[in-house]
């Protein structure tokens, strides 16, 4: 029985990361799926084992203990059967009850000789076709922890969402829906059904489900910030029984015909009349809270600005929000009566222009 090198058969490196071994196991799975190598006992084969490497690598309890043993791996099995006195386990220390009828899965020997006690897909009770694992646990002082059903945590994934500059100002609850990988409820995760592919996932371990999730936005996001959903993301370990992994919704506020916006500051113009402008007056001026009433000082000219404290965009990260700023803009009566053009060039006469 030879030392199965499973980081060498999804080739990745011992340090990767369980996305990455997720990723390598799925362009091989699709390479050498019997599906698409009808007929080809070597691609056959290959599959097998690359199912096996992922059963230990994805498992975080099952890649530990195959991590810990390494090369020591032989003395572990002599200790397990009793075949060596003095030889003892690195989990020693807990009592262990196995029985084995047929075979798990048709697992490698050396997988069987490691993993037998902790089933094929990590449940406490597996049957594949004819196999059969029974076992019970009762800790002994194991500074690992224990080997139960695989509790592993998911990935964290990203999305992304849109905002009005209103619902960024105000906060809001969305609903989205969301794809995402998740274990396999067919087999659990393992790609295997009675030591065959799984038809639902055709080997992958993998299946497409469709979340729909109900988030909070906070007030005072701006494109570019990244809200975090707990527990959005997929599951981790085996079927639904690892912990979720996170959602971040990374957000785009949509521009505003009316609001320019800078950091927590929002500017916008100011129509005037040129009458209002020149001998000052009241303005009714717009903000995300409503209209609010602003007075304009005589001889207002065009592009002056105003700053109206705390109407800007809530801080995100803490109480008060930004200002602000109102630009005039000075319009020109259009359409002008007679009087209205006499009054005008009894101005022009009262302040000639200089060119």
């Amino acid at each position: 029985m030879e030392y199965r090198d499973y980081y060498a058969t999804l080739g990745v490196p011992r340090t990767a990361s369980q996305a990455d071994i997720k990723k390598a196991f799925r362009k091989l799975a699709r390479q050498h799926h019997p599906d698409a190598n009808k007929g080809n006992a070597a691609a056959e084969g290959r599959f097998k084992e690359i199912n096996e490497a992922n059963e230990v690598l994805s498992d975080p309890e099952k890649r530990k203990r195959y991590d810990t043993l390494g090369p020591d791996w032989e003395r572990y099995a002599q200790a397990g059967a009793g075949a060596t006195a003095g030889a003892r386990s690195p989990f020693e220390g807990r009592h262990v009850r196995f029985t084995e009828e047929g075979d798990l899965g048709g697992f490698s020997d050396f997988f069987r000789t490691i993993f037998g006690d902790l089933g094929g897909a990590g449940r406490a009770e597996s049957r594949r076709g004819r196999g059969r694992t029974e076992f019970e646990f009762s800790d002994l002082g194991d500074p690992g922890g224990g080997f139960g059903p695989a509790t592993g945590r998911g990935s964290d994934v990203e999305a992304a969402i849109e905002l009005t500059l209103e619902e960024a100002f105000q906060g809001a609850r969305k609903t989205i829906s969301i794809e995402l990988d998740e274990p396999c409820p067919e087999c659990g995760g393992s790609g295997n059904v009675n030591r065959r592919p799984c038809p639902r996932c055709r080997g992958g371990g993998w299946t497409k489900v469709t979340r729909n999730l109900d988030v909070k936005i906070p007030a005072g996001v701006d494109t570019g910030s990244r809200v975090r959903v707990a527990s959005g993301g997929p599951s981790g370990g085996s079927s639904d029984r690892g912990d979720r992994g996170d959602l971040y919704l990374r957000v785009t506020v949509a521009p505003h015909p009316g609001f320019e916006r800078k950091g927590d500051d929002l500017y916008t113009d100011l129509p005037l009349p040129v009458t209002v402008a020149a001998l000052g007056g009241e303005a009714s001026v717009p903000t995300l809270k409503g209209q609010v009433s602003m007075k304009i000082p005589a001889e207002t000219s065009s592009g002056k600005t105003f700053r109206l404290p705390g109407y800007g965009m809530p801080h995100l990260k803490g109480g008060g929000a930004g200002d602000e700023y109102v630009r005039a803009q000075i319009v020109i009566p259009t359409e002008l009566s007679p009087q209205e053009k006499a009054l005008f060039h009894e101005l022009k006469k009262l302040r000639p222009e200089t060119t």
